[in-house]
């Protein structure tokens, strides 16, 4: 092979293949078209925004509009839960906020399950 073919946008995995118009990651198994992947490598613009379309920042107060179960509790984090202090990372499996939340402690949460503040 020499193209140099770009890595997945989902795991970052270097061994992604072409498969007729389609570019194919072994590793996390997600698909995307080559034209949909160079204009975001372009951009640079890492905007997160919450469930309701709201653009979060560092530092901000969301609230979870979720019921979510936690691993290791027995009762999860309650829809209404207020979090305040967030702080965006680039996260594992799509949980793109750090933040610590009374009674569980640190944690990572999805921001398609919070609105903000």
């Amino acid at each position: 092979m020499t193209e140099n073919l770009p890595p997945c946008p989902e795991c970052s995995s270097v061994y992604t293949y072409e498969m007729g118009t389609l570019l194919i990651c072994p590793e996390c198994g997600h698909e995307w078209s080559r034209a949909s992947a160079e204009p975001a490598n372009d951009t640079g613009d890492k905007m997160i925004r919450d469930a309701v379309g709201n653009v979060l920042a560092d530092g901000d107060s969301v609230t979870v509009i979720k019921t979510l179960k936690v691993k290791g509790s027995p009762t999860g984090i309650k829809a209404g839960t207020k979090v305040r202090n967030i702080r965006l990372v680039d996260g594992v499996d799509g949980h793109d906020i750090d933040c610590k939340i009374d009674g569980f402690g640190s944690m990572q949460l999805k921001s398609s399950v919070v609105k903000k503040s």
